[in-house]
């Protein structure tokens, strides 16, 4: 009997101390002014990097060697005349038509992910 009474009492103060922390909490949220808000960290995954001007070139010689871009449209600016020709180029993908630059179409287009060549070493000799 003595063991319930110990273990009843340890509850009540395990329920006791949830309370006090989730109190503690409400009060820093309502002093910022957010309720619940997630804060958003920008990390190397979430971040979006705009191509550079010879990515968006690449870009758009692809599109002109398939047929969906005018030659003199393909300056290294991304422009109307670029996002059309994409929009095109998706839809005759079976891609969405929304003509924003992702991975899918970059793919599709024969334009994968740039990366630095990794360096090469030799392997031990013995």
């Amino acid at each position: 009997m003595v063991m319930f009474a110990l273990s009843a009492d340890a509850g009540a103060a395990a329920a006791k101390k949830k309370k006090s922390s989730h109190a503690k909490t409400t009060a820093t949220k309502a002093k910022s002014g957010k309720k619940g808000a997630p804060v958003k960290k920008t990390t190397w995954r979430n971040r979006q990097l705009s191509p550079t001007p010879d990515r968006y070139k690449a870009i758009q010689q692809a599109l002109v060697a398939k047929g969906f871009l005018n030659p003199e449209d393909s300056t290294g600016a991304w422009g109307p005349a670029s996002v059309d020709a994409l929009k095109k180029f998706q839809s005759a993908q079976k891609l969405d038509p929304n003509g924003k630059i992702n991975s899918l179409s970059l793919i599709a287009l024969g334009l994968g992910p740039h990366h630095e060549p990794a360096a090469t070493t030799e392997a031990p000799q013995f």
